[in-house]
């Protein structure tokens, strides 16, 4: 998944990726290496490699859906917004909130 860096309004070649097309290569990307449903972006944030998410995604599906098992996924991206790295740092069910 690559990025041109063109943009409808002009001569942007050299200007990074739009924050948002970030966000979706990046869940899109993850979500091909990892064959899971990739739900939402709860961090992100811009880095001098790239930029640095973490990736809320669906592991294992259950009924009820608030027993659901989820993933928290820190993922690395680079200048390109091309996946670099990606590691999981907690698993939860959906139902649960977490200790105060």
């Amino acid at each position: 998944m690559t990025n041109s860096g063109k943009s409808s309004g002009g001569s942007g070649a050299d200007r990074p990726p739009a924050a948002v097309e970030v966000l979706r290569q990046a869940r899109a990307q993850l979500a091909e290496l990892t064959g899971m449903h990739a739900e939402s972006v709860s961090s992100f944030t811009r880095t001098e490699d790239g930029w640095a998410l973490e990736i809320e995604v669906l592991e294992l599906a259950r009924v009820p859906d608030t027993a659901s098992l989820l993933a928290t996924y820190e993922v690395a991206l680079g200048p390109d917004a091309e996946l670099t790295d990606y590691r999981r740092v907690r698993r939860y069910e959906r139902g649960r909130a977490d200790p105060s």
